[in-house]
């Protein structure tokens, strides 16, 4: 049992408990947000990583903060965690394919949990979260950020409006640059067995909101992928004598424009460069190396439970990032466009960050002119949307939200089985 009330919506006297397992650069922003924007209601009691390097930088970013040091626990010791901290909740920022261990154990022990999306990998895995959830009754939590986007919710209340009639299909196609992108290829997300693909690490996030934006539930997957970018033939395409084994070492780092200057950049030299001898992981391999496994082109057809369909498209060697997205309905058609910004993770670019005037979104009835709708904006990571959610976890006392953008292990499960499929799909070509 976990040491005070587990419940999201306790007394603003009572300071919950946190632990966060997985320290790379994504669980800064829940650090952050317990131990600045959000300590009268939260304490980070515990922390814990495979790499206790990155272990002593979070300690480090605790004092900066001018918060009491977490227990620092390594990845082995996760049970001892639970055990000697009780942490009301935990939250879980590991690599995907091992975010089901730590929900599972989490949740047997007594505690919630908040996971990074996708919620896991496989479906086996997934069932078993779900089983361990309805077992223990405690609370599991996928953070869906982009739901948050204030442009995200606006798409949401325009189909909730009924403006456009009943979505009959949908046509969505999103965009990597080769900035962001590429980024994917170079770490452990290079590999399957580790995300899953861009099918579900990536497409997690697209296939939750047009769930969402849907209020339907996802029930057949087709899908064809490929990787021709990404490959040691496109090396030698752009005049390259590799690929080479990694940037830090690589002899062709002048003539490549994928390299990443680890050394060169504080944030990637602190967290990973510096910390290799623990745990052996390079977060700047080369982007081109045949051992690669994921797609970087990809097409999906869904049905949904409604009869509607999506067209759906992923593809990460582009010159810009963001996405268009159509709903097609019995009324007329919404049409909706974001560009994103360059961002490269655990670099200081604003992750998701909407370039300026890069919202679209309109309307064009069935009879009569279209017309364009200014855009609900917010500033900051993923289109606004962080603040937003981080808001929507850790104050004591929420208005009701009509838009239900909190997701359950319900939204991740649907989310992520899409993936799942897709990439069975892929294996099996039905």
């Amino acid at each position: 049992m976990s040491a005070s009330s587990s419940s999201t919506s306790s007394s603003p006297a009572v300071r919950r408990r946190y632990a966060i397992v997985g320290l790379g650069s994504r669980h800064e922003l829940y650090q952050d947000a317990i131990e600045v924007a959000h300590a009268a209601h939260a304490e980070l009691v515990a922390i814990c990583d495979v790499n206790p390097g990155r272990i002593e930088v979070a300690r480090q970013r605790s004092r900066r903060n001018g918060a009491a040091l977490p227990r620092a626990y390594i990845a082995p010791e996760f049970e001892a965690l639970l055990r000697e901290q009780r942490p009301d909740i935990v939250i879980v920022t590991t690599s995907d394919a091992s975010h089901h261990d730590y929900l599972i154990r989490a949740m047997e022990a007594g505690c919630d949990v908040i996971t990074e999306k996708p919620m896991t990998t496989e479906a086996d895995t997934c069932r078993r979260i779900l089983e361990t959830q309805a077992r223990t009754g405690r609370r599991c939590r996928v953070t869906f950020n982009y739901r948050y986007s204030p442009p995200r919710s606006q798409v949401k209340d325009i189909l909730m409006s009924g403006e456009i009639g009943d979505v009959l299909s949908v046509d969505f196609h999103w965009l990597l640059n080769t900035h962001h992108g590429a980024d994917y290829f170079r770490r452990w997300h290079a590999q399957k067995r580790n995300s899953g693909g861009l099918f579900v690490h990536k497409a997690t996030h697209h296939f939750d909101l047009v769930n969402w934006w849907l209020g339907a539930q996802p029930v057949s997957v087709m899908a064809t992928g490929k990787r021709e970018f990404y490959t040691p033939a496109m090396a030698k395409r752009l005049g390259l004598s590799g690929p080479h084994e990694r940037c830090h070492t690589c002899p062709e780092q002048a003539k490549c424009g994928f390299f990443l200057d680890l050394a060169g950049t504080a944030k990637l030299k602190s967290l990973y460069l510096d910390h290799e001898t623990h745990d052996g992981y390079w977060r700047d391999r080369c982007v081109f190396r045949p051992e690669i496994d994921i797609e970087d082109t990809m097409n999906a057809l869904v049905s949904y439970n409604t009869g509607a369909t999506l067209s759906y498209s992923l593809n990460a060697f582009n010159a810009w990032e963001g996405y268009t997205v159509a709903f097609n309905g019995t009324k007329g058609r919404l049409e909706h466009s974001i560009v994103e910004s360059v961002y490269v993770n655990g670099t200081e670019t604003v992750q998701g960050g909407v370039a300026e005037d890069g919202v679209k979104i309109r309307v064009i009835p069935l009879r009569g002119g279209g017309y364009d709708l200014q855009p609900w904006s917010a500033a900051g990571d993923h289109g606004g949307g962080d603040r937003l959610m981080l808001e929507d976890i850790f104050l004591p006392e929420r208005p009701a939200d009509k838009y239900l953008r909190s997701a359950d292990e319900r939204a991740g499960a649907q989310s992520i089985l899409v993936g799942i499929a897709a990439n069975r799909s892929l294996q099996t070509g039905a």
